[in-house]
């Protein structure tokens, strides 16, 4: 798939329209649900709204937005759509045969009060040597401009690391992307994006009066491996192909 990679390379993302069929979207909807609804009675502190002035900028108290990490732990349904095989030609078609899994995270953004996040690169939260990790976004829902869709700059992969541009802090690279002027990606249920972890990228909140269903699968090429002290959760899960860099240190770590 060259015209895949062409596109990705050019502009630091793509789009993958209608990727998963209706009936998978629903079976992920249903899991998707029942994960909320069991985090919700935990009683753990599942809001994962972001502080700091340029948070503060587009947010208004009470926003807020549900998370966890690594739904495939909750779920077989969505271990199931990270090893889709149309969902891993992407990523193959991006990064090449060897496809790692390094963590997933499910977004619920609610309705009208569902918390932005400011613009940011990912990578300060998970560097790799090689810089080969992406992003996929797997809709559940619709997520239109309205909702707090993704919001990208096409082409920013190109300024590489900048450095604090974690998204909670002030930044002068930063302020010359103001997220009022990133492009939407709004997207349909099955739709999934998939993004370098380079690319500038935030979203507005949501004020619309439907609920923002994603799931983000963060995945790098088997040649690659995070960088050695990052604390961040590393699944280190082969979802096709090979993993060059284990070590049987390594395939016992939690992180």
């Amino acid at each position: 798939m060259p015209a895949i990679r062409d596109a990705f390379e050019e502009q630091g993302y793509y789009v993958a329209r209608g990727l998963f069929r209706p009936d998978e979207v629903a079976a992920l909807a249903a899991d998707f649900d029942r994960i909320v609804a069991q985090l919700t009675a935990s009683g753990e502190d599942v809001d994962a709204t972001w502080d700091g002035g340029q948070a503060e900028k587009i947010a208004r108290p009470g926003d807020v937005i549900l998370h966890t990490h690594n739904v495939q732990k909750y779920s077989r349904i969505w271990l199931n759509a990270f090893l889709n095989e149309r969902f891993l030609d992407v990523a193959e078609a991006i990064i090449g045969p060897d496809v790692v899994l390094h963590h997933s995270k499910l977004f619920q953004k609610p309705s009208e009060n569902g918390s932005p996040f400011p613009m940011h690169q990912d990578w300060p939260y998970f560097p790799t040597l090689h810089d080969s990790m992406i992003a996929g976004i797997i809709h559940v829902s619709e997520a239109s401009d309205e909702m707090g869709c993704l919001r990208v700059y096409p082409g920013s992969h190109k300024l590489g690391r900048i450095k604090g541009s974690d998204g909670r802090r002030e930044n002068a690279v930063l302020d010359r992307y103001p997220i009022e002027g990133a492009t939407p990606v709004e997207c349909a249920p099955g739709d999934v994006v998939f993004f370098h972890y380079f690319t500038l990228h935030g979203s507005m909140p949501n004020r619309a009066a439907k609920t923002r269903k994603t799931v983000l699968c963060q995945l790098y090429a088997g040649t690659d491996t995070v960088e050695p002290g990052n604390t961040h959760p590393d699944e280190r899960m082969v979802l096709r192909g090979w993993n060059h860099g284990l070590s049987r240190k390594a395939a016992g770590e939690a992180a």
